[in-house]
């Protein structure tokens, strides 16, 4: 048990010596209301803690149920091995911020369990530059065109209303992020999804988990992938292309229906070649 020896508070900043030692926190630092706090509840262990910001994550980061993932001085380790991405380091970002980061540790989790490298080292990227968010479970959420009963836009065999889950063998899903046009369920952003079928479509909202995405095709400027699962969670919009209509149809989007989100075109030639 550490023993606060001396203390002030400025409207800018706490000084505390502990143990003997001092230690300053600026107003600033993300955790300056949490130090607060532990003043007030005489937590002085805590407090100490959060002079250090590498022990403080690697705390916050153990309180969290976050798969196999594990923080050792301020590197991430996933199944032993150190994990040095884009990810790892807007994990470290949401930790000093106060943003929660949870949700980003289960995707990490559940994008590491993905065989493909490809999907691994591009997905995280394509989400945050088409605003695509992430759910509580490290899922994360994008749109589809689907024709107006619901069945894909190629074949219309596969039938996506709410609560669908979808899927077809791994390796039926084109892993060739050069071909544009190849087999796979097809997702991605609003606008690419908006593009695709005109007034005979309408557009729902899927869910996907990370380790099911095989490819981010290259073309239609790098706005979808194909995936060899996903699950129908929201009837979204349906899609009204001539100038003549002034009736717009959409179901109320309740975000309150899908909180654990971070709120965040198919070809010209067919959005799938296997379901659309």
């Amino acid at each position: 048990m550490k023993t606060l020896n001396a203390l002030i508070k400025t409207d800018t900043s706490i000084t505390a010596v502990i143990d003997g030692v001092p230690r300053t926190m600026t107003s600033d630092n993300s955790f300056y209301e949490e130090a607060l706090e532990a003043i007030v509840d005489r937590d002085i262990d805590n407090l100490d803690s959060l002079f250090d910001l590498s022990e403080t994550i690697s705390k916050k980061f153990e309180d969290q149920e976050v798969g196999n993932l594990a923080i050792i001085d301020s590197v991430i380790y996933y199944k032993g091995t150190p994990v040095d991405n884009y990810i790892a380091e807007r994990i470290f970002e949401f930790v000093e911020g106060g943003l929660p980061f949870k949700p980003l540790c289960r995707f990490l989790d559940k994008l590491l369990s993905n065989p493909s490298r490809r999907a691994v080292v591009e997905l995280y990227t394509f989400l945050e530059n088409k605003n695509m968010p992430i759910c509580e479970d490290g899922d994360f959420l994008a749109y589809k065109s689907v024709r107006l009963d619901y069945t894909d836009h190629y074949t219309g065999n596969f039938h996506n209303e709410v609560g669908q889950v979808l899927e077809m063998p791994r390796n039926g899903v084109c892993d060739d992020a050069t071909n544009g046009c190849s087999e796979g369920f097809h997702a991605g952003s609003y606008e690419y999804a908006k593009s695709f079928g005109g007034s005979t479509s309408r557009l729902i909202i899927v869910k996907i988990n990370p380790e099911d995405v095989v490819s981010v095709p290259k073309d239609c400027s790098c706005q979808k992938l194909r995936t060899a699962r996903y699950e129908v969670v929201k009837d979204f919009e349906v899609v009204y292309r001539s100038p003549l209509d002034t009736e717009f149809s959409s179901d109320d989007y309740d975000e309150d229906d899908y909180d654990d989100g971070y709120w965040e075109h198919q070809d010209d030639e067919g959005e799938d070649d296997y379901d659309g």
